[in-house]
């Protein structure tokens, strides 16, 4: 069943990003129903249901906003965010998790995980000064990740090579962050951008008569850089 939660998440994650109304309303019912059936399952054992859910959940967001509920002061996003990031690793500590990095899927898409690594590590005050720090980093990074290809033969693939191109992308999603730019959607909108272009290529190649796999590189960069003008 969590495979097929999953499966309508991102179902929704692309109507939303496609800002599509009336697609989003259908896969967030699909979404709703995959919950409930979950829970359902889980009451039908004995074990919860959906007052519970409801309860543990407002519990929860009466306890993390106190600057609502109680007499904590918060005049900023950023103090708002600072008490949340409090009360979660108290509660984490106290259930025997002290790490502000416990209560992180493992099974996230890694892109989206290091950017909640990185954010709740930056809260902790480990962090750059500012976005020129990790933009530094981020090109250190690069030259050993070059140095690493440069002296192993084209494409070892070797778990070195992988390590360190592993860490120039995982400071690219700090540059991200300092930008105020999740990374996930940044990505998500530039494949999308491939994909619109690169069907046009293809679309092209057959209103030629031909197959986009027939065609030489120099024909297919002209088709893109038509792509590029029409689609933008």
């Amino acid at each position: 069943m969590a495979r097929y939660l999953i499966e309508e998440v991102y179902e929704l994650v692309d109507a939303i990003v496609s800002k599509n109304a009336a697609a989003v309303c259908e896969e967030a019912g699909d979404v709703l129903f995959q919950l409930l059936f979950v829970i359902h399952l889980f009451a039908e054992a004995g074990q919860f249901g959906l007052p519970e859910v409801v309860e543990k959940n407002i519990e929860k967001m009466v306890r993390r906003h106190p600057h609502v509920f109680g007499d904590v002061s918060a005049r900023t996003p950023e103090k708002v965010s600072e008490n949340w990031e409090k009360i979660k690793r108290k509660e984490k500590g106290d259930a025997g998790s002290p790490s502000v990095l416990s209560s992180i899927p493992q099974s996230l898409p890694a892109l989206l995980r290091a950017s909640m690594v990185s954010e709740r590590a930056a809260k902790t005050g480990f962090d750059w000064d500012d976005i020129h720090g990790v933009m530094d980093k981020t090109m250190e990074e690069w030259a050993e990740f070059s140095t690493e290809v440069n002296n192993t033969v084209a494409g070892d693939g070797s778990d070195k090579t992988a390590m360190e191109f592993g860490d120039v992308l995982f400071t690219m999603v700090n540059v991200a962050r300092f930008a105020r730019i999740h990374p996930e959607t940044a990505l998500t909108r530039s494949i999308q951008k491939f994909e619109k272009r690169f069907t046009y290529m293809e679309e092209k190649a057959v209103e030629s008569g031909r197959d986009i796999g027939s065609l030489n590189l120099q024909e297919m960069h002209r088709l893109w850089d038509e792509a590029k003008g029409r689609l933008g």
